[in-house]
């Protein structure tokens, strides 16, 4: 609290309670999770949301899966091959790094709520992002990798 000596607390009244804090010393303490917990009820990226709203916490769901997804999309797309110029691909390239790695830490963020439902969501858009954009499910392997004479598996991620 600020201004106690100490950070000790207020003390305690007769009835054992501690005395409101007044003017600019009130804060709004809410209980962190340091554990993994299913509820909808936490914060999770900012002050008050989802709140105790069931629609908003199914919009947080979401939220955090369409973060996910989008990590996963521009991990594995090529928007910097359409432009030409080493300056304008090198600057493309720099931009969509500096998104994804961003949309990542707020993924990673989201996760540290120690929110189950926010994990499985999290996880949920990684592994649907990379079945549509990275694996070779929705579109054809290169040529040089499928080899018909090779006893090894294409598994390679790239």
């Amino acid at each position: 609290m600020d201004g106690m000596p100490n950070n000790e607390p207020p003390p305690a009244t007769a009835t054992g309670a501690s005395p409101p804090l007044t003017g600019g010393n009130m804060h709004h303490h809410t209980m962190m999770h340091m554990t993994f917990f299913w509820g909808k009820n936490g914060e999770i990226l900012f002050p008050g949301w989802p709140g105790s709203n069931s629609g908003m916490y199914v919009l947080v769901l979401f939220f955090v899966f369409f973060l996910a997804f989008l990590v996963e999309f521009l991990s594995h797309s090529d928007i910097a091959r359409k432009f030409s110029g080493t300056v304008a691909v090198g600057l493309i390239q720099t931009l969509v790094h500096t998104l994804r790695a961003g949309l990542a830490y707020m993924v990673m963020l989201a996760v540290m709520s120690f929110n189950g439902g926010v994990f499985v969501a999290a996880v949920a858009g990684h592994a649907i992002g990379f079945l549509v954009f990275g694996s070779w499910v929705f579109r054809r392997p290169p040529p040089s990798l499928v080899d018909k004479n090779s006893d090894l598996s294409p598994m390679i991620c790239g």
